[in-house]
């Protein structure tokens, strides 16, 4: 269950990385009406970038941590918790349309049933 959670995680870490690059990061740095930090739009993208990048990489220790900490059952009820809660948030805010929340629902399903069982 833990490695199917994993495998699920880098999937949608690649998936998040790569489309979100492709299809909104560079969309979004060809318009002209970005704030300005630090004298130039250059900080602003910058760091839209690490913060999408971020997200990606959190999802990949998350991964790492089931690998290897899979029989700490603080550590599964934690991951556990926050993908249900990242589930209800994407679900919510997407009403639906974004799929994360179905992943996300699945990643906290297997670590709660990996906690309970084992």
């Amino acid at each position: 269950m833990l490695i199917i959670a994993s495998l699920l995680l880098v999937l949608c870490g690649l998936v998040h990385s790569i489309l979100g690059e492709r299809y909104i990061l560079s969309r979004l740095f060809k318009r002209d009406n970005l704030p300005h930090l630090f004298g130039s739009d250059q900080f602003t993208k910058g760091t839209l970038r690490f913060a999408w990048h971020l997200t990606t990489l959190a999802w990949l220790g998350f991964a790492a941590l089931l690998i290897v900490q899979p029989d700490s059952t603080a550590v599964l009820l934690t991951v556990s918790l926050v993908f249900a809660l990242s589930g209800i948030l994407s679900g919510v805010y997407t009403k639906g349309k974004h799929l994360s929340w179905l992943v996300f629902f699945i990643i906290s399903a297997l670590t709660l049933c990996s906690a309970v069982v084992g």
